[in-house]
């Protein structure tokens, strides 16, 4: 059993245990948090109380994490669209709809399923359910992900991202016209207060997020561009986009209802550097926009003017 200590502290002082815990362990629901409460898996200086405790500064609270129940990913004999492999990486281009790894509600049909079946072995640092995992896009964005087959991989991979000398540019369609041909968004993202399922723009329990766009092609209504990122938040580039009022066309979580037709939102991981853990040269992959998304380029191409920069 795992487990942590947190200490209030002025500016959180007033808060309900269960939000100030579930802001701070991000794996873990408010609802689950507030079912540990009840159970006495969480206390404050060694006392239980109820979910909607409000916390004075300076008080400890304990949070025993049980182990999770043993899961058991079966290999699965998926198609993977392979664009390199060696003894220490794999590099995929990820199909829009594919989810990374198992999760509640997604146990089959995943990357980490596929990979299983593909590869003999796979980095344990991640544990049972993310073997080999170093990076994640989401499940409705597609393009170039690198996996690791050994740990010493995993390390190296994990190193780059930390320090930022991966490269990593992705391609979006975008609501709006943008007036600018270039610009860097430096916003931090954190989860979101009102909605724990979505991430937001926000000063409260943040990390630092940066991404920087250059624009494509304009259209009438929409913008296609790309985002270089600086850092890897989770819904990075979907919430900044969102953020400056160019969400990303089809994301049903930060955009509107109307959009351009297509299941998932517009954005594609279309280039992928790193040092290779083993030879140390740098490496480039790039893959092609899905289908939809380049027939969506090809219809708004048809209907209005576009300039390219």
């Amino acid at each position: 059993m795992n487990s942590e200590t947190l200490i209030v502290n002025e500016e959180d002082a007033g808060q309900r245990i269960d939000k100030y815990v579930s802001d701070r362990l991000t794996d873990l629901s408010r609802t689950h948090v507030q079912e540990m409460i009840k159970t006495g898996a969480i206390t404050v200086d060694d006392r239980t109380v109820k979910p909607n405790y409000k916390l004075s500064e300076g008080e400890a609270i304990h949070i025993r994490i049980p182990e999770p129940e043993p899961v058991d990913i079966q290999p699965e004999a998926i198609p993977l669209d392979i664009l390199y492999e060696d003894e220490d990486v794999i590099v995929i281009n990820k199909p829009r709809g594919m989810v990374v790894h198992p999760a509640p509600g997604h146990t089959t049909g995943t990357l980490v399923n596929a990979l299983l079946a593909h590869c003999r072995d796979l980095s344990g640092i991640n544990g049972v359910l993310r073997p080999g995992i170093v990076h994640r896009i989401d499940k409705d964005t597609s393009g170039v992900l690198v996996c690791a087959k050994n740990d010493f991989a995993h390390r190296a991979l994990a190193e780059q991202l930390k320090a930022k000398t991966t490269h990593r540019i992705y391609k979006a369609i975008a609501h709006g016209f943008f007036e600018h041909d270039q610009g860097t968004i430096d916003a931090p993202i954190g989860r979101d207060e009102n909605d724990r399922k979505k991430m937001a723009v926000t000063r409260h329990h943040s990390k630092e997020a940066i991404t920087h766009f250059t624009v494509l092609e304009r259209f009438e209504k929409y913008t296609y561009v790309a985002c270089r990122l600086e850092t890897g938040r989770t819904h990075q580039i979907r919430v900044h986009l969102a953020y400056i009022g160019h969400p990303v066309a089809g994301d049903p979580k930060y955009g509107p209802r109307k959009t351009l037709d297509i299941n998932g939102q517009a954005l594609h991981a279309a280039e992928l550097g790193f040092y290779h853990p083993s030879t140390k040269a740098f490496m480039r992959f790039t893959a092609p926009l899905p289908q939809d998304m380049a027939r969506l380029l090809d219809q708004l191409r048809g209907q209005s003017p576009t300039s390219l920069v």
